[in-house]
């Protein structure tokens, strides 16, 4: 679904202007290794992703939002990072601003057939990490790293720093 009722309510409401949107995305494998990314048509690729919906979590909406996109069927199996701020602002053709929370996990694919099921993709494509395609969002590198490694969170020492500082 290209937008849900309750963000098109939204946007009736504030127009362009930017949201502040929670979002997942999904780190998927084939046998080879190489990553799933869908291209929605334009010159940016993504990870299969979208915005969380009401009263729904992270991991629920990462399974809904990987099967409409793909038409497969996953299991999160790994959190592997967390991401926001002003390199998660993207403004869409149409005008809509967004900024995201982007929760970025690693998934199985459980069951499924690989093909769009909402429109959104034009096109769908396993790629070797180091050549994968041009993203909208500017994840590093590592989040395409095969690892057991614990959860990436998007910080820098220096914010902690600075506010011990403004409070001493």
């Amino acid at each position: 679904m290209p937008i849900s009722d309750y963000y098109a309510n939204l946007r009736q409401l504030v127009g362009t202007q930017r949201l502040f949107t929670p979002c997942v995305a999904a780190i998927i494998r084939n046998e080879a290794g190489h990553i799933l990314f869908q291209d929605p048509g334009g010159p940016f690729w993504s990870l299969p992703a979208g915005a969380i919906e009401l009263g729904e979590s992270p991991a629920q909406a990462v399974i809904r939002e990987v099967y409409e996109e793909t038409g497969l069927f996953v299991r999160p199996v790994r959190l592997i990072a967390t991401f926001g701020g002003e390199s998660f602002r993207l403004t869409y053709p149409d005008g809509n601003e967004v900024e995201y929370v982007a929760t970025v996990f690693e998934c199985e694919v459980v069951g499924g057939t690989l093909e769009a099921i909402d429109g959104e993709s034009k096109q769908l494509a396993y790629f070797p990490k180091k050549e994968r395609p041009p993203l909208a969002l500017t994840y590093p590198d590592h989040v395409f790293e095969a690892s057991e490694a614990t959860s990436y969170f998007d910080w820098e020492e220096h914010w902690l720093t600075d506010l011990q500082q403004q409070n001493q």
